[in-house]
Parts: structure tokens; C-alpha cells; sequence
């Protein structure tokens, strides 16, 4: 929908209310007492100093929608920027989930085609083509024919690529295969985009479309636990997709399985960057750095765990917001430490946006170190 047929279709909020009402659950928006203790650590509002830019300028905004705001596009530059890092949920006193609540909003947005060009964009990506890239050679170019005639047809373990290991850092997914192979893990035989960006970006309905075709195609392979090492694959998989799935991150996976792996000792110092998905929205703490420990020395940042800076490029914001996401970036560089050789995170958005960045250290994939104590 053009930006004009939107803004006409939304000139009355009885208009909306009417044919799409907002719904929101109002109990989630309400646990928000506007306390501002989320301004504090916001990392958009960090960065930019807008108050619409922070978790409480966030609340207020959808609360307004819920009493009678009409929906329009003047809303996007606070809700569209925010990555879902899940900080202010982590400090927030009244027990507020602003993440869960925004997302929430940006599907009622959507439902309203109230949307950036930027999010139709990343949709059109992943709807048309199976990834967010648009990219349309096969998701598996990075095997040889070789290889793929070679893969178990059925297996209980998958591993899940995602789109950035598949097209962006084809390296970091033959590596990891490599290794997981070993434990009889297989592909499947046609993966698509996880349905994370979709998710984040508010389009729920063609998400669940994405979401079944990779639901039918575990199914086909027989898999009962889905190994991925994206942190947004991750906590889509984990907490999107049916419940009888097993979804573990591949640190998890690794750190079960360090003594099979016989890993070397490397003389490095290495420090760790949680990325927010695996991290604070799943509690994967110990296992990234249990199996970093069992290769070199590890020297933490100033802020880590639930008090982990945000990358930048979570929530859309990357694509939508690119200054912004990568102003985030430089911030958290700020806090890795003197005197380590690598910048070591889990996830592969994390890897791009940080190195995107500019640091002088040059950041890498955990199965990247893996692949170092292994050779």
C-alpha cells in the first residue's frame, strides 16, 4: 500500500476502530508506570536522545493507540526503532515486558498498513525468495554436489543454518557442519528463513506460512532437536515454533560435547559478546563461555550477561535504521577490554554489525575459535 493510501485510510480513529480495532493486552501496557528507569539503559535512546526513542516514550505511544490514537506512520520512527534487546524488561521494576508488548504493536500496525519501506522490503525478501536477503541461489551453495548426496535423508538432529550463515558467512555454516556432522546431524533437504524477521517486524500471518513450510520439512527429515547457531533462529525456533521441539544453540550443543571434540589449547585472550537473543531473552550464559574457557583465556567486557549492551542489529533496526544500528555497534565496542586478540560472540548478526562497527579487534564466530582448537 502506497504511503498516501495509508495515510487516507487513516485519517479517523473511528474509521480504524471500526474496521481493525488495536488490540493490545492492555495488562502488559498498563505494568508500565512510567517509572523511566528503562531511559537509563535503553540503547536507542542512548544513541539518538529522543524520549519517543526509549522504553517508556515507547509505552506511552502504543497506550495512546489503545485509548483511541489513530494509527499512522508518525508512530514508526519510535516503534520501528527499537531492537528488541529485552534490557528494559531485564531492569524493569514493575515486571514489564516492553519488547513482547512493541512487537504486539507493530502487528497491529501492520494489520493497519502502517508499515516503513524497509519493512515491506525485508517481508517481500523472505516471502518471495525464502531469506532475508533476496538471494536467489540455492540455500545450500556453500556444499559441494558431493557433500549434499551424501546427507542423511533422516536423522533427530538438524542443523539449522538461517539466512546469514547460508548467504553472508557461508564459512561460518561449512565449519559448523563440519563439526556437527560428526554426531550425525543432517540438513534439511529445503530450509527457509526461521520467520524471525517477520516476527520482530510485526508480520505474524506470514510468518506462521514460513514457519509451517520448516515445521513440514523437520517433520520429512524425522527430527526431534534442531541445533542453530544464530541467536534470532535460536529464540524463534525455541519459542515460536511447536514445544515438543528440542532447540539448542550450538555453544550448548559444543559445551555438552567438548571431551568428543578434544579440542587444543590456544595461547589467546579472547573476550565474549552475548548476543540479546541467546542471552537475555534465553538465558544462555554459561555454555558460550564454558567452551571458550576450554580453548584460551577469556577476559570479559564491562558490561556482560543480562547487562550486555545491544549490538544494534536486532528488531528491523539494522535494515530500517542502519546510522542508528551501527551507532549501538560503536557504543558496545566501547566496552571490550584491553589487550585481547578477538572480539568472540554467537550469533552471526552480531558478528556483521560489530565488525560493520569499525573496532580495531577483529570479531569472530564462536565456531570460528572452535575450528582454530580443532585443526
Amino acid at each position: 500500500m502506497k504511503n498516501e493510501e495509508r495515510k487516507n485510510g487513516n485519517e479517523t480513529g473511528e474509521k480504524n476502530s471500526k474496521e481493525l480495532p488495536f488490540e493490545i493486552d492492555r495488562r502488559s501496557v498498563y505494568k508500565c508506570v512510567q517509572c523511566g528507569t528503562c531511559r537509563s539503559v535503553c540503547p536507542v535512546f542512548d544513541a539518538v536522545g529522543w524520549e519517543s526513542a526509549n522504553t517508556r516514550g515507547r509505552m506511552l505511544i502504543i497506550k495512546s493507540l489503545l485509548e483511541g490514537r489513530p494509527p499512522s506512520e508518525d508512530v514508526l520512527p519510535s516503534l520501528a526503532s527499537c531492537t528488541t534487546c529485552g534490557i528494559c524488561a531485564a531492569k524493569c521494576p514493575a515486571g514489564a515486558n516492553p519488547p513482547e508488548v512493541v512487537e504486539a504493536a507493530r502487528a497491529q500496525l501492520v494489520k493497519c498498513g502502517v508499515t516503513t519501506e524497509a519493512q515491506e522490503n525485508l517481508k517481500s525478501a523472505v516471502i518471495t525468495y525464502g531469506n532475508s536477503f533476496g538471494e536467489t541461489k540455492d540455500r545450500k551453495h556453500w556444499l559441494s554436489e558431493t557433500e549434499r548426496s551424501k546427507l542423511p535423508e533422516k536423522s533427530g538432529y538438524v542443523y539449522f543454518v538461517g539466512c546469514f550463515d547460508s548467504y553472508r558467512y557461508p564459512e561460518f555454516a561449512k565449519k559448523t557442519f563440519g563439526i556437527l556432522q560428526r554426531f550425525g546431524v543432517t540438513l534439511l533437504p529445503d530450509e527457509q528463513c526461521c520467520a524471525s524477521p517477520l516476527l520482530r517486524t510485526g508480520f505474524k500471518e506470514d510468518a506462521e506460512k514460513v514457519m509451517k513450510h520448516n515445521l513440514d520439512q523437520i517433520k520429512k527429515v524425522g527430527a526431534h532437536t534442531i541445533i542453530t547457531s544464530c541467536a534470532g533462529c535460536y529464540t524463534t525456533l525455541k519459542n515460536n515454533y511447536p514445544e515438543e521441539l528440542r532447540v539448542i544453540s550450538l555453544p550448548e550443543f559444543l559445551a555438552e560435547h567438548l571431551e568428543e571434540l578434544n579440542l587444543k589449547k590456544l595461547d589467546l585472550t579472547v573476550t565474549y559478546h552475548d548476543p540479546c537473543h541467546l542471552g537475555r531473552h534465553n538465558k544462555v550464559y554459561d555454555a558460550p563461555r564454558k567452551v571458550i574457557q576450554a580453548i584460551c583465556t577469556l577476559k570479559e567486557m564491562k558490561n556482560i550477561k543480562e547487562n550486555a549492551r545491544c549490538c544494534g542489529g536486532g528488531g528491523g533496526v539494522r535494515i530500517g535504521y542502519p546510522d542508528i544500528s551501527l551507532e549501538l555497534a560503536r557504543n558496545r565496542l566501547q566496552d571490550v577490554p584491553e589487550s585481547v586478540d578477538y572480539i568472540v560472540t554467537s550469533c552471526p548478526l552480531c558478528v556483521r554489525n560489530l565488525r560493520d562497527a569499525g573496532g580495531d579487534i577483529e570479531v569472530i564466530d564462536i565456531v570460528e575459535l572452535v575450528a582454530m582448537a580443532i585443526e
